[in-house]
């Protein structure tokens, strides 16, 4: 029985391996859900998209935006973001929670948030000043690496 199991798992990893450069496909903006194309219009109307890609996995889907100059916006399948990495520009100050806005300014005032990632956990900040900071679902900081 152990056996059968183990070949089981060994075929299906192979299976999947082979499906594994299916999952991520090119498409157009216009197939980005609502929610993902309304934050693309509000808040980076002005930058070039290069490539709009989704990553297709077993169980979830995401979506993954690249602009010219770098920036990159990732989506849940729902379309809501997951993360903002605008590289050396400053994440767009509305995609950002009040209580982390109001955190970095008071203690890192010359500082500016360039990247933003968020799941259901926590959400990860990274500064211009190369500090990495993390805060727990309820915007305590938990964590700072610099």
């Amino acid at each position: 029985m152990k056996k059968f199991f183990l070949a089981a798992f060994a075929l299906f990893l192979t299976l999947s391996n082979v499906k594994a450069d299916e999952r991520d496909r090119v498409i157009t903006k216009e197939q980005l859900p609502e929610v993902a194309q309304s934050l693309l219009a509000t808040h980076f109307s002005g930058l070039k998209i290069s490539l709009v890609k989704e990553d297709r996995e077993f169980v979830s889907r995401n979506y993954e935006v690249i602009f010219a100059d770098g920036t990159k916006v990732e989506f849940t399948r729902k379309g809501e973001w997951k993360e903002v990495d605008c590289r050396k520009n400053e994440v767009p100050a509305a995609l950002i929670p009040a209580n982390i806005k109001s955190f970095v300014s008071e203690r890192y005032p010359d500082a500016k948030i360039v990247q933003i990632d968020r799941d259901k956990n926590d959400y990860e900040v990274k500064l211009s000043n190369r500090l990495e900071l993390t805060f727990d679902k309820n915007f305590n900081i938990i964590d700072i690496d610099d």
